[in-house]
């Protein structure tokens, strides 16, 4: 209890807050309906990136060398070996 009531304490005096009207869970309902976009990333992680966008630029990046790697290692379907025996 001492935790809570220091966090409070800590408060600016400008911030006029009247708890007795908080809800909680208010939003719990919302929440499950249509899902949560938080990640939470390891701290040696997020120490490499500034921002969401640069987190952003490098998983697109990702996604496209996965995209072009996956286009070169594709199966042929044996047209280049009739090319190359004519």
């Amino acid at each position: 209890m001492k935790n809570k009531n220091r966090h409070f304490d800590q408060l600016r005096p400008g911030y006029d807050f009247d708890y007795s009207k908080a809800v909680r869970g208010k939003y719990y309902k919302r929440l499950l309906d249509e899902g949560s976009n938080v990640v939470i990333l390891d701290p040696d992680i997020s120490k490499a990136f500034r921002d969401s966008s640069s987190v952003n630029e490098a998983l697109r990046s990702l996604l496209e060398l996965t995209r072009s790697t996956k286009r070169l290692t594709r199966r042929s379907n044996g047209r280049a070996k009739k090319l190359r025996a004519a």
